[in-house]
């Protein structure tokens, strides 16, 4: 089964994950990311600019290059604020980019319901693949 994995420094991350019931949800943090993924999975980020705070893009880093994690993760989804302009989903934007992942989709804060249910429909699928 689909799994997701995300990072959440304040708990929008986390409270917008949480809402996708019935997917096992992994959180990784700074002191937890070597974690070996053995199910395909989506990672969901936050936005942090990765010169001022480049502990959050580096653990995600660090997690995708433990074991085969890079090869099991099926995309990436951005967290953020449209007030951060170009910065908007920019940890999601940098890892898409530096790793060759599809970035699946961005959203605002805890997201909507049609976030969700985008969440949802992306992690089945992966199970159907």
């Amino acid at each position: 089964m689909a799994k997701i994995v995300y990072y959440s420094q304040t708990g929008q991350t986390r409270k917008y994950v949480h809402k996708v019931k019935q997917y096992q949800a992994i959180e990784i943090t700074p002191s937890n990311f070597e974690i070996e993924m053995n199910e395909p999975f989506i990672l969901v980020m936050p936005s942090y600019e990765p010169n001022i705070h480049p502990i959050v893009t580096d653990t995600a880093a660090e997690f995708l290059e433990t074991k085969c994690n890079l090869t099991l993760c099926k995309g990436l989804f951005g967290v953020g604020n449209r007030n951060f302009a170009n910065l908007f989903c920019i940890t999601a934007k940098v890892l898409a980019k530096e790793y060759n992942l599809p970035l699946l989709h961005q959203l605002e804060f805890q997201g909507t319901a049609s976030d969700v249910t985008k969440l949802e429909e992306e992690l089945k699928l992966i199970e159907q693949i």
